[in-house]
């Protein structure tokens, strides 16, 4: 029986994304951010993020990763990335949308391995700086609201 590898979703249609290379980054996240513990990773629109923003953190408002940890276990959790704040943040930031979907993927990934900015003093900061680097990405979230 094949173990369980981590997955991406596409609700959206975009010529911008390969598929198999984010796919790939995916499983690199995998193995080296998450410990070796799949994780789903769910590409859609705005609509879609804000309906689930507003269900599960009683927010009425779009965003663009959200992070919803499985608990124990072998699988990790999901990513929802919002690809209509991605396209956008990438053409703010001077970069391409993929990179922009694969900051948000690393940003989500670390929030599912228990990291959470608004409380730690700066380690998810710091952690996903180095991660940017090793994988060879731009500023991260927490990067650019701290400037």
């Amino acid at each position: 029986m094949a173990s369980e590898r981590s997955s991406i979703l596409f609700r959206i249609r975009s010529r911008a994304l390969r598929r198999r290379e984010l796919l790939e980054f995916a499983r690199r996240l995998e193995d080296c951010v998450a410990g070796g513990r799949p994780f789903c990773c769910l590409l859609t629109g705005d609509d879609e993020i804000r309906c689930l923003n507003r269900q599960f953190r009683k927010k009425d408002d779009t965003t663009d990763v959200l992070s919803f940890p499985a608990g124990a276990g072998g699988h990790l959790g999901e990513v929802a990335i919002s690809f209509d704040r991605a396209r956008e943040q990438a053409a703010d930031f001077g970069h391409s949308v993929e990179d922009e979907v694969r900051v948000l993927m690393l940003h989500g990934v670390l929030h599912l391995v228990g990291m959470d900015h608004e409380r730690d003093r700066g380690q998810m900061r710091r952690v996903e700086q180095r991660w940017r680097r090793r994988l060879d990405l731009p500023a991260g979230l927490i990067e650019r609201v701290s400037r």
